[in-house]
């Protein structure tokens, strides 16, 4: 990813927070680091925060077709058994 150099203003007891915390010479990790968590914080928050539901069914006819969520999980539970019992054969 590309860097590109800016001034940023901080308190001076914040700074000498962060100093104690990371060392001098590591302040621009620790704040991309910081503000690339912060960013992802507030971007969950504006999609949880929409009045649009998150799920949409008609994106997930795979799911309606085998009879709802919970039967969905069954047939994927059992597709998992049966696989796993093939392997566990195989190896013996």
């Amino acid at each position: 990813m590309a860097r590109q150099r800016t001034h940023v203003i901080l308190p001076e007891e914040l700074l000498a927070q962060i100093d104690a915390l990371v060392g001098e010479r590591k302040r621009s990790a620790f704040l991309s680091e910081v503000a690339a968590r912060e960013v992802r914080r507030r971007r969950l928050l504006e999609i949880l925060n929409r009045d649009a539901p998150l799920w949409d069914p008609a994106d997930h006819p795979d799911i309606d077709e085998a009879g709802g969520a919970a039967a969905w999980v069954r047939k994927l539970r059992h597709e998992a058994e049966k696989a796993s019992r093939r392997r566990m054969r195989t190896k013996h």
